[in-house]
C-alpha cells in the first residue's frame, strides 16, 4: 500500500494558512473551541423525538447525544463507526467510508429502519434509493455538525416516516462571536483530509456558518487506485427574530467511495488452508485496476447493441445539492415550526460483488469442455487459462499459485434522484384541572423520485488481491485458439438488466400530547398516519444470444423487450406510541412505552419487475431505568419487538445463469427481546469510564414459503447477521498540565457470534477489537493520534450474502466474508480561533 510523505507537509501548510486569523490572539487568551463551547452549553439538551428541547434525563425513551468533542475523541473511520459506539446499534463498518450496515436493536434489517435527518428533515425521504441510502450514504460528518442525536424506539415512528430509530444531525449555526476551526487528518492508509469551519456575525442579529471537508484516501484495502476522493461544503445564514429565528441552509456533496465486498479467506477444497498468501486477510481486496475499463453489453428495446464503458475506481459516486429553510417562532405561547428542504442529485455506482466460492481451476475448466466442443467443434482438445485480452497468447497457470479461479459480478448503476420535503407543526401548552398538556400537531409532506439503469455481468478472475481478469480459452491439439468461453475477462455479459423510474407523493399528519399529571409523573401519546401515491414504469427483459460465434460469453445476455409496464400503488401506514415516565427524584426515574411501527412498501416496487409487496408491521415494547448523578449516569432499557408480518425474502445468485433469479419468499414473524445499557462513571477527576452493552435474542418464527421450501427448520433460529451480544468500553485518563491538557483513551469493542444463513449452519465467530489514542491540547492547538484494531484481531462480517443465506457456506464457520480492517493509525492536528 502506498505511504505518502510529501503530502503531509502540504497539508500542514494548508492548516497554517487556514488558521492565520488565530495568530492575532495571544497565548494567554486563546479563543474558545466552538466544539467545547457547544458541550458547555448543555450537550444533555436534546430536541429529537420531542415537542420541545429538554434534558435527556427527562425524556421517556432511549437517546444519545454525541457532541463534536465526543466525536473528536472517538475519531471514527466512518459515520457507521461512530454509530457503533451507541448502545443498541450494531454496525458492520467494513464496507468502506459509506455503504455500511447499521442494525438497530430489535430491528432485523440491514438499515434497521434508522432514519437520518439534518436539522429535523431527511435529505431524501426513503431509507434507500438506487444503490444509495439516505442515511450513512448521504450524510457525512464534519466540523459543521454540532452534534448527532440518536433515538432508538420511543416516539421515532411519530417524528419520521418508517422510523424505528432516528439519527438527527444538528448543524452548526453562527452567533454573535466569531469562531473557526481547521483540522488536518493524516492516516497510514494513505489518508489525507482537511476540515475547516468558520462562523460569526454578519450584522446585528444575522449570523453565518460555513465549512466542509476535502479528502483523499488510498483505502484500508488498497485496490491500485484511491478508495475515497472528494468532499462536501455546507453553509447557512441565520436571522434572529424577536420571537424566534429563520435559517437558510445549503449543502453540496461530490464524493467517490469504493465499496469493499467480501473476500474468500480459506480454500473451499480444504477449509483449514488459508488463502492469506494470496489475499491478505486485513488488506486484500478483489477490487483491481484490471476492472477500470469494463465493457458491459446488452440490447435495447429496439434490438440495438449497446455498450457501457465502466471504471471501478469511480466507486459509489454521489453528487447532490440540498437547500433548506428552517423557521421557528413563538406567538404568545403558540410555538410554530416550519421546515422545508429540497435535494437534487445523481448517483453512479460501480462495484465488484462476490458471488460463488473459488473453484478448483482444473474442475472449473472441465465443466465447460462439452459446451466448448459444441460451440467451436470437436477439434477442441483442451481448455486453458490466459490473461484477458491476449487472445490466449499470455498463458496463466493456476497451479503455480492457489490452484483456484473464481468469478465475481461487476455491477453498474446510474440514478438521478430528487426529494422535496416539508414539515409544519404547532406546539401549545395547556393548563388543565389535572396537570398540563403540551400538544404538538404537525403536517409532513414529500415529493420524491428516481430513475434507474442497472447492468450486472460476471467476470473471471485469479485468486489474489487486486486480481487480474482471465480468459478461459479453447485450444486444439496443436495449440491453435479455436474460441473462448470468456471474452476479455467477461464470463457472461449482462445477466441482470433493469431500467425504470418512479415518482412518489406522500402526506402525513401527526400529533403528540405530553401530559404532566403530577410532579415527576408524565404520560405522552402520539399518532402518525401516512398516505402514499406511487407511479412508475419498468422495462421487462428477455434472454438473447448476441451472436458472436468466437465466445460463449454473450450467449445468455439480457435485452429489453420494448415493453413498458405502467405500475401504480397507493400504500398507507399508521403509527402510534404511548409512554409513561415517573421520576422518583432528580436522580432516579423509570419509564415504559409501547409503539406500533408500520413500514409501507418502498418506491422501488413500481420501478422493478415482480417485486414482493409487503407492509412490514412491528410492535415495540420498552421499559427503562434512568440514574443520573452529575458526570455519572446509567440508562438501561429492556425491549421486546415483534414483527408480524416480517419479510425475510431474498434473491440468491444462481451460478448456472449468473443471475439473482433464485427467489425465496419467506414471510412470517420475527421477535427480538433484550436489554441495552449505557453508562458513565467518573470516580475521580482524572479518570472516567464510558460504555454500552446490548444483549438480545433475535429469532425467526412462523415463516411461510410459497415456492415449496420447508421453513420449519428456520423457526427459532437466530436472525441472519444479528449478534446476541455486543458493546464497547471507553476508558479515558485526563491530566491537567498547566497550559496543556493531556488525554489518553481507549476503546474495547466486542461482537458475539452471528450466522450467515437462515438455518444457522455457518457461523461468523465473535470477535473483540482494541483501539487507543492520545490528545494534547496546547492553547488553541490540538494534537491527537488514534489507532484502531491494535492487535490485528480477526473477525468476519456479512458473509457472502449472494449465495449463502439459504444453504450456508458448506462449513461450520464462514470462509468467505468481509474481514475487519487491520491495525491502522490516524494523526489529527487542529487549531481553533
Amino acid at each position: 500500500m502506498k505511504k505518502h510523505n510529501f503530502a503531509a507537509g502540504c497539508a500542514v501548510l494548508a492548516l497554517g494558512v487556514l488558521s492565520a486569523p488565530a495568530f492575532a490572539q495571544t497565548a494567554d487568551t486563546p479563543a474558545a473551541d466552538p466544539a467545547q463551547t457547544a458541550d458547555d452549553a448543555g450537550a444533555d439538551i436534546i430536541v429529537t423525538g420531542s415537542a420541545r428541547a429538554q434534558r435527556r434525563f427527562d425524556v421517556s425513551y432511549a437517546i444519545n447525544s454525541l457532541s463534536q468533542s465526543d466525536v473528536q475523541k472517538i475519531a471514527p473511520k466512518s459515520f457507521a463507526d461512530l454509530l457503533g459506539t451507541v448502545p443498541g446499534i450494531q454496525v458492520e463498518a467494513t464496507g468502506g467510508e459509506v455503504q455500511n450496515i447499521t442494525r438497530v436493536r430489535g430491528i432485523p434489517t440491514d438499515r434497521g429502519y434508522l432514519i437520518f435527518q439534518q436539522d429535523g428533515l431527511p435529505l431524501y425521504h426513503e431509507i434507500d434509493g438506487v444503490f444509495f441510502n439516505s442515511g450513512e450514504g448521504m450524510n457525512r460528518y464534519d466540523l459543521m455538525t454540532e452534534r448527532v442525536e440518536i433515538v432508538r424506539g420511543g416516539p421515532a415512528p411519530i417524528y419520521a416516516s418508517s422510523a424505528a430509530a432516528i439519527a438527527n444531525n444538528i448543524t452548526v449555526s453562527g452567533g454573535p462571536q466569531a469562531h473557526g476551526k481547521a483540522q488536518v487528518t493524516l492516516g497510514d492508509t494513505g489518508l489525507y483530509r482537511l476540515d475547516a469551519m468558520q462562523s460569526g456575525p454578519i450584522s446585528d442579529n444575522t449570523y453565518f456558518a460555513i465549512g466542509g471537508f476535502l479528502r483523499q484516501h488510498d483505502g484500508y484495502r488498497y485496490a491500485g487506485f484511491p478508495s475515497d476522493k472528494g468532499g462536501q461544503i455546507r453553509a447557512n445564514l441565520k436571522r434572529q427574530l424577536s420571537n424566534g429565528y429563520v435559517k437558510v441552509s445549503a449543502e453540496y456533496v461530490n464524493d467517490h467511495n469504493v465499496f469493499y465486498l467480501p473476500i474468500p479467506t480459506n480454500d473451499p477444497r480444504n477449509p483449514t488452508v488459508s488463502l492469506n498468501p494470496y489475499i491478505d486477510y486485513f488488506t486484500g481486496t478483489l477490487n483491481s485496476p484490471s476492472l477500470r475499463n469494463v465493457n458491459i453489453k446488452y440490447r435495447d428495446g429496439a434490438g440495438t447493441l449497446q455498450s457501457m464503458q465502466r471504471d471501478l475506481s469511480n466507486g459509489r459516486y454521489m453528487r447532490f445539492f440540498n437547500a433548506a429553510v428552517d423557521y421557528e417562532a413563538d406567538f404568545s405561547g403558540w410555538q410554530v415550526s416550519a421546515k422545508v428542504g429540497g435535494t437534487k442529485g445523481k448517483s453512479s455506482f460501480d462495484a465488484f460483488y462476490s458471488t460463488t466460492n473459488p473453484a478448483d481451476a482444473t474442475s472449473f475448466a472441465a465443466s465447460y469442455l462439452t459446451a466448448a466442443r459444441t460451440a467451436f467443434g470437436p477439434n477442441v482438445a483442451r481448455l486453458g487459462y490466459a490473461f484477458a485480452g491476449t487472445n490466449g497468447a499470455s498463458i496463466y497457470d493456476p497451479s503455480t499459485a492457489s490452484g483456484l479461479v473464481m468469478s465475481g459480478q461487476y455491477r453498474a448503476s446510474e440514478s438521478d434522484f430528487y426529494s422535496v420535503q416539508g414539515d409544519l407543526s404547532v406546539t401549545r401548552k395547556f393548563e388543565t384541572g389535572v396537570g398540563t398538556h403540551d400538544v404538538r400537531v404537525g403536517l409532513y409532506g414529500s415529493f420524491y423520485g428516481n430513475t434507474l439503469l442497472q447492468a450486472y455481468q460476471d467476470m473471471l478472475i485469479e485468486v489474489r488481491s487486486q486480481p487480474r481478469t482471465l480468459d478461459l480459452v479453447a485450444y486444439s491439439a496443436t495449440g491453435q485458439v479455436l474460441g473462448s468461453i470468456t471474452q476479455n475477462g467477461v464470463l457472461r455479459y449482462t445477466t441482470t438488466l433493469n431500467q425504470g423510474e418512479g415518482d412518489a407523493q406522500m402526506i402525513a399528519f401527526y400529533a403528540n400530547d405530553t401530559w404532566d399529571i403530577a410532579r415527576g409523573l408524565r404520560v405522552d401519546a402520539g399518532i402518525r398516519t401516512e398516505r402514499y401515491s406511487y407511479k412508475g414504469i419498468a422495462l421487462p427483459t428477455t434472454q438473447v444470444n448476441l451472436g458472436d460465434t468466437t465466445t460463449l460469453a454473450d450467449d445468455t445476455t439480457r435485452a429489453f423487450t420494448g415493453q413498458v409496464l405502467d405500475q401504480r400503488l397507493k400504500p398507507n401506514a399508521t403509527n402510534w406510541t404511548v409512554g409513561v415516565n415517573y421520576d422518583l427524584n432528580g436522580h432516579f426515574g423509570v419509564y415504559g412505552r409501547i409503539s406500533n411501527l408500520e413500514v409501507p412498501p418502498q418506491l422501488g416496487v413500481v420501478s422493478g419487475i415482480n417485486a414482493t409487496i409487503v407492509k412490514t408491521k412491528a410492535r415495540q415494547y420498552e421499559v427503562g431505568l434512568k440514574a443520573n448523578f452529575g458526570p455519572n449516569y446509567l440508562y438501561a432499557t429492556g425491549f421486546y419487538t415483534k414483527f408480524n408480518p416480517f419479510n425475510a425474502s431474498f434473491a440468491a445468485f444462481n451460478p448456472l445463469t449468473g443471475r439473482n433469479d433464485q427467489t425465496l419468499p419467506f414471510i412470517g414473524e420475527a421477535s427480538v427481546k433484550g436489554v441495552e445499557v449505557d453508562g458513565r462513571v467518573a470516580p475521580i477527576r482524572w479518570f472516567s469510564l464510558e460504555g454500552s452493552v446490548t444483549w438480545q435474542n433475535p429469532e425467526y418464527a412462523n415463516l411461510q414459503n410459497t415456492s415449496g421450501a420447508d421453513p420449519s427448520a428456520v423457526n427459532g433460529k437466530q436472525i441472519i447477521r444479528e449478534a446476541k451480544f455486543f458493546g464497547n468500553l471507553r476508558p479515558s485518563f485526563n491530566f491537567d498540565l498547566g497550559e496543556q491538557k493531556l488525554s489518553i483513551f481507549g476503546r474495547f469493542e466486542w461482537v458475539g457470534r452471528r450466522y450467515v444463513d437462515l438455518f444457522n449452519r455457518t457461523a461468523m465467530p465473535g470477535y473483540q477489537t482494541t483501539g487507543a489514542g492520545a490528545s494534547l491540547d496546547w492553547g488553541a492547538w490540538r494534537f491527537q493520534v488514534v489507532g484502531d484494531n491494535l492487535f490485528n484481531a480477526h473477525g468476519l462480517t456479512e458473509g457472502n450474502t449472494r449465495t449463502d443465506q439459504f444453504a450456508g457456506q458448506g462449513t461450520s464457520q464462514a470462509i468467505y466474508g468481509r474481514p475487519l480492517f487491520g491495525r491502522n493509525f490516524r494523526f489529527i492536528v487542529s487549531r481553533s480561533w
